[in-house]
């Protein structure tokens, strides 16, 4: 199964729908609660750094039977210092949205804890590419 997502920049109100679907969609296929736990931390986490930080960006869900990947591709600033970016609490969130209470500098942080194979390709002003993998724990741990 594959699902795909067209995610736009700065819009909050819709922020965390990509997420919510990819739960549902996971529960049906009767994946493991801790894999369906983890892809959608991952995959919120993803959603929202698009709506943040880019212009717009696709977020794409592939489920095998043996483990989840979402991908998240972004037209937006791209990453300067990767290694930097994954430190928690490092945030480039502009201060209006923190003041929503968005950009902590969790997202990334989030998304390596969760994954147990993570990819992130970052181009300065051409955008992001993330793939998360998140193997499916058939003992139910």
């Amino acid at each position: 199964m594959n699902m795909e997502f067209n995610v736009r920049g700065m819009d909050f109100t819709r922020a965390g729908e990509a997420s919510a679907k990819i739960k549902k969609a996971l529960q049906l296929v009767g994946m493991e609660v801790s894999t369906i736990r983890k892809a959608v931390i991952v995959a919120y986490e993803a959603e929202l750094n698009i709506v943040i930080h880019a212009r717009q960006g696709i977020l794409t869900l592939f489920v095998h039977p043996d483990r989840v990947e979402i991908i998240a591709e972004d037209e937006g600033p791209g990453i300067p210092d990767i290694a930097l970016a994954m430190q928690e609490g490092y945030s480039t969130a502009p201060p209006h949205v923190r003041e929503m209470g968005f950009g902590a500098g969790m997202g990334l942080p989030n998304i390596k804890r969760c994954s147990d194979h993570l990819d992130i390709d970052s181009r300065v002003n051409s955008g992001t590419r993330l793939k998360a993998t998140i193997f499916n724990n058939i003992n139910g741990e």
